[in-house]
Formats: C-alpha cells, structure tokens, sequence
C-alpha cells in the first residue's frame, strides 16, 4: 500500500472512534453549556458571572482546590514509596500485595464514601476520632481512592530505569541518598508530576465520595453541578461551574501531555529486574505496609458491618437483597447487580473497540511534524471523558438525545456508550505503550513476506497485545461495573445499576436498609477485586500507566 492509501486507511479508521465521541460525548457536553450559556437562545455570559460572583460558587471552588490539593500531597507521598517496593524490590506476594493496592482506584465510588463513611462513624473503629463529617473525612476518601495512580503511574517509570547511570554513580562514591537525589528522582520527575497532575484531576471531580461523605453540608464543583441539575434546575449556574471545571480540564490536560507525551515507537526502554529487600529499603517497605493497612482498614471494616445485625452476626442484610427494600426500589438488588454485570459487558465490549483504534492510530510511525502533532491531538481528545463531569455528561445526554434522529432517551444501549467513554481513557492508557513499543521493522519484515497490511498487524501487533488488550478489557469492566455519576441520570427506574441502588439504599433512612447497602458494597467491591486480581496477572512488566 502506497503512503497516501495508509494515510486515506489512518484516517477512515480514526473516524469510527471520532464520530461515536463527537456525538455521545462533544454533542451533549455541548448541549449542556449551550442551555446554560445561550438560555433563551442568545448569548448571555452575564448570568454565568453572576453565579461566579456568588459567595458560595467561591466556597465550592475553594473547598474543591483545597481538598484536592491536600490530598494529592499524601497521595503522592504515600504512593512514590510504595511504587519502588512494588515495582523495584522483590519479595513474597508481590503481585497480590499490587493488585490489593490497585483495587480501590476501580472501586465504585460509592463503595468508596460507604467503606471511609463506616471506618470513621461514631461506630467505627476510628470513630473516636470525630472525623465524621469533616472535610477530613473526604480526604481519606479521596486519597483511598487515588493512591493506586500515582503506585501504578511512578512504578511503571521506575520499572523501566536504567540501572546502569545509578551503579555508575556509586562507582564514583555515591551514597544510595545521594544516587536518588541526583540520577533516579530526575528521571523519575516527570511520572511523579504526571501522575500528580491526574491524581488532581481526578479529586477535583470526585463525585461519589464527596457526596456520600460530605452529604449537604460540603460540596464540591462536582457535587454542586449535581446539586444545580438535579434539584434547582440551574442550568446557567450548572454551565458556569461546568465551564470553569472543564477550562481547568483542558489545562490539567495539557500539562500533562507535556509531562507524558505519547511514546515515540522507535524508542525502545530498557526495563529492569527487581532486587531483593536491603536494610536501606525499610523506610519505604514501612509506607508501603502503612498504605496497605489504609486501603485494607476500611475495606474490612465495611465487610464486618455487613455481616452485624443489631450487635449481633447475621446473613440478614445479604438475605435482603433479594428484597426491593420494602418498595423502595422497583427490583431487587440481585436483580440490579445482575443488571450491572450485563451492561458493563457491553460497556467493555464497546471502550475495547473504540479504544484499540485509537490506540492504533495515534501509535503509527510518522515521518513529519504535522503527523506527530496529530497524534498528540488525538491522544489527549480521547481523555477528556477523565475530567469533564460526569454529571454534566449524564445531563447533557439527557438534554441533546431527545429528539429525532438522535431520540435515545429511552434506549438500553445510552447506558453502556455513557460507560464506554468514562472507561475509554483507561483503554487507550493501557494499550498505547505497548503498541508504542513494537518495532516497525518487524511490520516491514513481515511486508517483504508478502504479508498484507491486515495479516502484518495479525501477525505482528496481536501478538504482542493480547495481554494487554485483555488486561484493558478488565480495567473497562471494572470501571464500567461502578460508573455512578453519568448513570445515576440516564439509567431507567426498572434497570438501575447497583451503584445507583446502593445510594438510594443509603438516602433512606432505617438499619435495614443501610446494611443492605453495605451488602450491596462488598458484593461490588468482591467482584471488582477478583477482576482486578485477574488484569494485574496479565500486565506486562513495564507497561500499565496511566
């Protein structure tokens, strides 16, 4: 195939992925700030600055700013030591201690708020601490929540250092400190910025954890759209914050980019075996074993109170969610999880398509700067779903798929597109390092075979990406099983997903129905974890970030 017929090829197959985002994602994003911005059909920026101009527009931003940057501290200080004994050390029950640590970033997110909300209840066991219902509270949430990027995004870089700079530099007479201060933590910089930059993102977005552990009395721009949408129907204040949350996106984005630009596919990074434990290391081995007891404290504690009926040990609240909770709820529980399971099997069916030819594309050698520059383009518009409110995406489908011929609002299928593009980026992450990282001679050598285009991408890339690609479906699948935000508004009432069933459990008062949330939780949590036990199984050293 000549240059030009690859270019023609490039671009057709781009435009499958880029057309389904333009009008599930682009469409009712742009719906929404359309609706907020032009309100009776004309431009008026002046309602926007008013809601900006509001005294508690700048408390929700503040607290947002604050809460997230505070988290994003600890999370990278608990999480750059726990990335070094995870990817560099080697030692017993490496793999299970990795995956244990990865499992709450793909926790639901009100799994999330319900494990930190039961730890620290006045009945908790850190309840007396008096940590419920501060903001303190949301920041354990938060960092619970995040920590897993910033192990999984700096143990990736890390697994892939030369080790040959830093053994130069202790033949030279280099302490092991002064060796990291000077080869390892400038190499390292710029995943460790990376990693922070997304860790942030995703804290100024939270949308479950906030709501579940600040209720009404704190809120975030994530909640407070929510607030504006759901139950004041604002939209011109909901377009205000949305607009100001996704000018933040676009720059978060941006740095991030820069820090972490789409791997050229002829650089090839030597990836380095780990060592055994040394007497230096125990600092580290000690945060690491202090994450893990954070990430599993809470975990456990919700898997108690789930099995405690008035003081005592009891199947009851398992046995009710067979149950609709006394009319509360249209199915019962089993029948939403049963529900979710299907959904996000569509979900992930359809992230794995579209994110394999993204992937694809914006992995292709290029010769030139435009086409290098496209790529990066193409790479960084398939990320936004990480930062654009999920609630002003749920919203906005609402608003721009009600009319012929995009008339979705009653389709089962608005559902799993919504989730497909919250597990998207997740998708492309995973498989673009990879594919990145095949050499193109071996595309050639099996061209000067005879080998077609098609059978040279059988031959050469399936082989190496099937791993990943399976690895990429279980990341989708989890995400999917716990999408919350965008679901909690397109969902149907005789379909919930178990997310949604969960906090409409907790929204109600009565034990009964809190137990059978936190049920609900551990039955989510449990088989999440399983899926996540099975991908960290199937990564390939070296790749996996974020």
């Amino acid at each position: 195939m000549t240059r030009t017929g690859r270019r023609i090829a490039y671009a057709v197959l781009a435009a499958v992925p880029i057309a389904v985002f333009a009008v599930f994602f682009v469409l009712p994003v742009s719906a929404m700030l359309e609706r907020g911005l032009w309100p009776e059909g004309r431009f008026d920026p002046g309602a926007v600055l008013q809601v900006l101009a509001r005294p508690r527009t700048g408390r929700v931003i503040w607290f947002t700013l604050w809460t997230s940057t505070v988290a994003t501290t600890i999370a990278v200080l608990l999480g750059v030591p726990a990335a070094y004994v995870l990817h560099r050390l080697r030692f017993p029950g490496r793999g299970a201690v990795r995956a244990a640590l990865l499992v709450p970033f793909v926790l639901p997110t009100v799994v999330v708020g319900l494990a930190v909300r039961e730890l620290i209840s006045t009945s908790g066991p850190l309840g007396f601490l008096g940590l419920d219902g501060t903001p303190a509270a949301i920041i354990i949430g938060l960092v619970f929540f995040n920590v897993a990027v910033v192990i999984r995004t700096v143990g990736v870089a890390w697994e892939s250092l030369d080790r040959r700079p830093g053994e130069a530099a202790s033949a030279l007479g280099a302490s092991p400190w002064q060796v990291f201060g000077t080869v390892t933590m400038p190499a390292l910089r710029p995943a460790i910025l990376s990693a922070a930059s997304v860790v942030f993102l995703f804290c100024a977005t939270a949308f479950g954890v906030v709501l579940v552990l600040g209720g009404v009395r704190y809120s975030s721009v994530e909640t407070e759209i929510y607030l504006l949408t759901a139950d004041l129907l604002d939209l011109p204040a909901a377009a205000a914050l949305s607009l100001v949350q996704m000018l933040a996106v676009v720059v978060l984005l941006v740095v991030v980019g820069r820090l972490r630009a789409v791997p050229d596919p002829t650089v090839r990074r030597s990836t380095a075996a780990p060592v055994r434990p040394r007497t230096r290391d125990l600092p580290a081995v000690l945060v690491t074993v202090l994450t893990l007891a954070a990430v599993a404290l809470p975990i456990g504690t919700l898997v108690a109170g789930s099995f405690r009926r008035e003081g005592s040990w009891s199947l009851e609240h398992y046995r009710a969610m067979a149950g609709s909770a006394d009319g509360l709820l249209q199915v019962s529980v089993a029948d939403a999880l049963e529900a979710s399971l299907r959904i996000a099997v569509d979900a992930t069916a359809l992230s794995l398509t579209l994110g394999l030819i993204v992937a694809f594309v914006v992995t292709r050698r290029t010769r030139t700067r435009t086409g290098s520059r496209v790529r990066s383009v193409l790479d960084g518009f398939f990320m936004l779903p990480l930062g654009v409110s999920a609630v002003t995406l749920g919203f906005g489908f609402l608003i721009a798929l009600d009319e012929p011929p995009l008339d979705l609002r009653a389709s089962p299928l608005l559902v799993p597109v919504a989730q497909a593009l919250v597990a998207l980026p997740l998708v492309v992450r995973t498989l673009v390092p990879v594919l990145a990282g095949i050499d193109d001679r071996q595309r050639q050598a099996a061209a000067s075979l005879g080998a077609g285009p098609v059978r040279a991408i059988l031959t050469v890339d399936l082989a190496v990406v099937w791993r990943p690609l399976l690895a990429a479906a279980g990341f989708a699948f989890a995400v999917s099983l716990g999408e919350f935000g965008a679901t909690s508004f397109i969902v149907r009432p005789a379909e919930p997903t178990l997310p949604v069933v969960i906090y409409r459990l907790l929204g109600h008062p009565g034990a009964l129905n809190y137990g059978t949330a936190m049920a609900a939780a551990v039955v989510l949590a449990t088989v999440t974890a399983a899926v996540i036990l099975v991908v960290e199984r199937l990564r390939v050293p070296g790749t996996g970030a974020w």
